[in-house]
């Protein structure tokens, strides 16, 4: 697996040794001398995480915090302060220029290890969310699916969307279908929690797609239960002429006039109590298969695949 990479800009020669002796086993290490020297870097080597002193020459903590911030492309990268004097003042100095988190030197190696790691998961959570329901992204789904694997037990994994919801968002707009996904999200996210435990998983793949990941045995009850809630609730997002109908008219994908009945949700379940299951690819090529079968029932529905290896 590959290293998170660490960029560490102090003027001490001293400090940037105890930092790469501290942090070179977990981490790749990249070093500068001051904040001038550090920026030249950053776009080079496209460190995960920086390292800073505050008081430097050239260019200080603050001045390279404040530059690195301006840049869109590299604003993400999260920015701990080292500061020698631990004064309130250089503390709200780093932290309104942009930095993430600060430590005082002497710093203890363990905590600085501590906060590395919260900051880099912080990181990747946020920038992995859907902007959307802020529910964990694809980054977060394939780790989850991947650590699920290792851990060689049986799990499974359900696959969800919507149906009849390119028509919905044709008639509606996209800020109703904005709030019928965010709707699936938290139907997703109390039933899968509530039934599958804090060990379950939620993830927004993107668009109208989900990915849940609970124990096999408990992956049925869950999908009939997400099925019940979202039909109950489904013809709440049409109008009242459109609910008593129970359909809208619309155009499909080949420019069709055509009938389409009220948004309903079709999951694929995929478990490895049936198949082998050894990277995360086979996961997903099978979720998608039986998704489209669910599909084909003009209802909310579930399948699982029940061909054995």
């Amino acid at each position: 697996m590959l290293k998170e990479k660490i960029l560490t800009i102090d003027d001490d020669p001293d400090i940037l040794y105890v930092l790469l002796l501290t942090l070179g086993e977990h981490y790749e290490i990249f070093q500068a001398n001051n904040g001038k020297e550090g920026l030249e870097l950053v776009p080079i080597k496209n460190p995960d995480l920086i390292i800073c002193d505050y008081m430097m020459p050239v260019m200080n903590g603050r001045e390279f915090c404040k530059t690195l911030k301006k840049d869109l492309l590299l604003r993400h990268i999260p920015v701990i302060m080292l500061t020698g004097k631990g004064e309130a003042k250089d503390v709200v100095s780093g932290i309104e220029a942009g930095a993430d988190d600060y430590l005082v030197k002497p710093f203890d190696p363990n905590t600085l290890l501590a906060r590395i790691k919260m900051i880099l998961r912080r990181t990747v959570r946020s920038l992995d969310a859907n902007p959307l329901t802020h529910l964990p992204g694809n980054t977060s789904i394939m780790e989850e699916l991947h650590r699920c694997i290792t851990a060689n037990k049986v799990f499974a994994v359900g696959y969800a969307d919507l149906d009849k919801f390119k028509m919905y968002n044709d008639q509606y707009g996209f800020e109703k279908g904005d709030e019928v996904i965010r709707a699936l999200a938290r139907i997703l996210v109390k039933i899968v929690l509530e039934k599958g435990g804090p060990d379950a998983f939620v993830g927004h793949i993107g668009g109208d797609d989900f990915v849940f990941i609970t124990d096999d045995i408990l992956i049925d009850d869950i999908c009939q239960a997400i099925i019940k809630e979202f039909d109950t609730v489904s013809p709440y997002f049409y109008s009242e002429d459109d609910r008593a109908a129970g359909y809208i008219m619309g155009k499909d994908r080949q420019g069709n006039e055509v009938k389409a009945g009220l948004l309903s949700v079709s999951i694929g379940i995929v478990s490895s109590a049936t198949h082998t299951i050894t990277h995360v690819a086979q996961i997903s090529e099978i979720g998608a298969e039986l998704k489209k079968y669910a599909k084909g029932f003009e209802k909310s529905n579930f399948v699982r695949d029940q061909r054995k290896n």
